[in-house]
């Protein structure tokens, strides 16, 4: 469980802030999302495989960016 203390004189705004990065690092909001409804395995698996090709081509468009520098 995510605690987070408010310090004297802490705006509540700046601990909020706080809180969301540490939600986001943990990667709890991402999951959240993800399993709040059901996903089928075959779709969980076609998500899967184009976020692996959606990285594979940013990977290769930098290599080729560095490459003609």
């Amino acid at each position: 469980m995510i605690q987070i203390r408010i310090k004297k004189g802490e705006p509540v705004e700046r601990a909020l802030k706080r809180m969301k990065k540490i939600l986001d690092r943990e990667g709890l909001v991402k999951h959240l999302r993800a399993t709040r409804y059901f996903e089928r395995p075959g779709e969980k698996k076609r998500k899967k495989s184009a976020r692996a090709r959606a990285r594979a081509r940013s990977i290769a468009r930098r290599a080729a960016q560095t490459s003609a520098m």
